[in-house]
């Protein structure tokens, strides 16, 4: 992700109420709905950061060392406890001897105050390109291959699994207590792996669940908040598909534009009713899933049937909304809190800037807030 204003990279939490925020000052978390800053850990305690992911919205965060002067290597992955007074809110014992045979991690004692609160270091052979926190599971990958670890209590290597080349480090996780899926580029161009992490049982072998989703290489993929969609994107960023994750059955061919596009991001609505697209075309695009009448569909489609060339563009649904962001901005965009009305969509961008967008389902799209979060200071202990 581009930088800009020292911002390495962005993340909204599992339930999308919180993001955090990858700096070179170091790592901010603010709350979605007011916003507001929750809490920052400065530079001298971890240096500059360049990925952060959150555990929903309890005291675990896993941070990446990059950016302009990192502390820590871009090869590890730390686990950073900010409980205060020394309370450990998930019960991690300061004391635990753990052994991987991947790598050490490294146990620090945070049950004092002013004693670090690195509590795990997870150590790889090159460098860390994404990272995903479930309940009980992490994830993190690397260029050619993905790692899965049981989490947060002793945590030991469950999986490994090599991958086709994949640069930006896509992958997913579901959040679900009752779906442990995992979704990362297949081995062929173009096409996508489903692992069920809680069926799947460490050191057999079975044949890969492959869902063939682009002729292309996928630039892009999220799973659904209960795990039973997948949507993904190729890089050329035309097109977005959505499977089901138990047939792998192709649902909804959904088009973002004609022109090729880079996606920052694809996120599903809590109720899985919308999903919404941001690129670096300037522009973020919300879809209909429950309701596909809503999404709009091109002129040609009133014409009746048409030739093999313009078929699949007529046959392809278009946003029912959509809303402006800064083009040269990478962000993630995430949706307001499930049940409002009406309906809204947040994006939030390395520009520093907060965006709130309020739509209806005839396809209006109006702005309700704008900010600027870097400027909003510290508000109590997260």
């Amino acid at each position: 992700m581009a930088q800009a204003r020292g911002v390495n990279s962005l993340r909204f939490n599992q339930d999308q109420s919180c993001f955090c925020v990858a700096m070179d000052s170091g790592v901010r978390i603010f709350n979605v709905e007011p916003l507001m800053e929750k809490g920052h850990l400065d530079a001298e305690q971890v240096g500059s950061v360049g990925l952060v992911e959150m555990l929903h919205r309890s005291n675990l965060l896993a941070i990446v060392g990059g950016g302009s002067h990192p502390k820590f290597p871009d090869a590890s992955v730390l686990i950073w406890d900010d409980a205060r007074e020394g309370k450990d809110k998930l019960g991690l014992c300061p004391c635990l001897s753990v052994c991987l045979s991947l790598s050490p991690v490294l146990i620090w004692d945070d049950a004092r105050e002013g004693k670090d609160k690195l509590v795990l270091e997870f150590s790889f052979p090159k460098p860390v390109l994404a990272v995903r926190m479930r309940h009980d599971r992490l994830v993190v990958a690397l260029q050619t291959r993905l790692y899965v670890f049981s989490f947060p209590h002793r945590p030991t290597k469950l999986f490994e699994f090599d991958t086709r080349d994949n640069p930006k480090g896509i992958v997913d996780l579901c959040p679900s207590v009752e779906r442990a899926l995992l979704v990362f580029p297949g081995h062929k161009c173009g096409s996508l792996q489903l692992v069920d992490l809680g069926s799947a049982k460490p050191g057999t072998s079975s044949a890969p669940v492959t869902i063939n989703a682009h002729q292309s290489e996928v630039g892009c993929a999220a799973l659904s908040p209960p795990g039973t969609l997948v949507a993904s994107a190729s890089r050329r960023g035309t097109l977005i598909r959505l499977f089901c994750t138990q047939s792998r059955a192709r649902l909804l061919e959904l088009r973002r534009g004609t022109d090729p596009a880079t996606l920052y991001c694809l996120a599903f609505s809590p109720d899985c009713s919308f999903l919404c697209a941001a690129s670096d075309k300037g522009t973020g695009h919300v879809f209909a899933l429950r309701d596909t009448r809503l999404n709009r569909r091109s002129a040609l489609a009133r014409v009746g049937k048409v030739g093999p060339v313009l078929g699949p563009y007529v046959e392809s649904q278009w946003s029912l909304a959509s809303f402006t962001v800064p083009a040269e901005a990478p962000g993630v965009c995430a949706f307001g809190r499930a049940g409002r009305s009406p309906s809204s969509v947040i994006a939030v961008c390395v520009d520093g800037t907060f965006h709130k967008y309020v739509f209806s389902p005839d396809g209006n799209c109006n702005r309700e807030a704008f900010d600027v979060f870097l400027d909003i200071c510290d508000d109590d202990d997260f």
